[in-house]
């Protein structure tokens, strides 16, 4: 299996470079909304089930549009837990899902024996458990001490489509990764596509991940290896 390894660099879906930053609200409507959330987080589904045999939908708390919240479907999931799957029978580390709760979710639920933690701002997902990171793209060196170098398989998903917001997230891989020997998938919008090269040696594949919610946004998957037979495959001739 071809392999690039992660460079480190020089230094979700958002719909402009300046709009990097979701609004702000007060204490009193901040507190209304986590009461309506938390009614909501109730419906949802930490995973469990049995390994493999399982594909019914995972539900999910209800996306936040001002944290750049898109969650995937089932089928773009599925995927990449299968290729998750595969990547993990050659290791023991943990699965580093960076911003992507859609995957984690499916993960669990499909398989719960793979280890995983999700790296999020929003802190819902805390019903997760240890499994749950609080992670803030503008501090992206802030992680436990346990999970640096650590992580074989990364899967990361930035919140934004800005340059700043890759360079940042790409400072968190490189910290979780283990050094010359990680998987990286990145999912990312189509426009990524020479910064996810340059700064992470991550190339388009064929298969086209898509969300539950759609949008106008063309998003890719980059890896940083060439799956081969399996997810369409690097795309030729870029």
């Amino acid at each position: 299996m071809e392999k690039a390894s992660i460079a480190n660099p020089a230094a979700h879906q958002a719909w402009s470079e300046e709009d990097d930053d979701p609004p702000a609200l007060s204490s009193h409507a901040l507190q209304a909304l986590r009461e309506f959330l938390s009614e909501q987080s109730s419906l949802s589904e930490a995973g469990g089930g049995e390994g493999g045999g399982d594909s019914e939908e995972v539900r999910l708390v209800t996306e936040d549009w001002r944290l750049s919240q898109f969650w995937y479907d089932r089928e773009t999931a599925e995927t990449l837990v299968e290729e998750i799957r595969a990547l993990h029978r050659s290791t023991s580390s943990p699965v580093a899902c960076i911003a992507c709760p859609t995957i984690y979710a499916y993960l669990k639920k499909i398989d719960p024996s793979i280890p995983a933690k999700l790296l999020e701002y929003d802190e819902r997902f805390g019903q997760y458990g240890s499994d749950f990171v609080f992670y803030d793209y503008n501090q992206p060196e802030e992680l436990p001490s346990s999970l640096k170098h650590s992580c074989q398989i990364i899967v990361a998903d930035p919140p934004y489509l800005s340059k700043e917001c890759l360079e940042k997230v790409a400072q968190t891989i490189f910290l979780l990764a283990r050094p010359d020997d990680s998987f990286l998938l990145l999912l990312t919008g189509a426009i990524q596509k020479e910064r996810a090269a340059k700064l992470l040696n991550a190339h388009p594949c064929g298969f086209k991940p898509q969300h539950a919610n759609k949008l106008g946004n063309e998003f890719q998957l980059f890896t940083n290896y060439d799956p081969a037979g399996r997810l369409g495959g690097w795309e030729k001739n870029e």
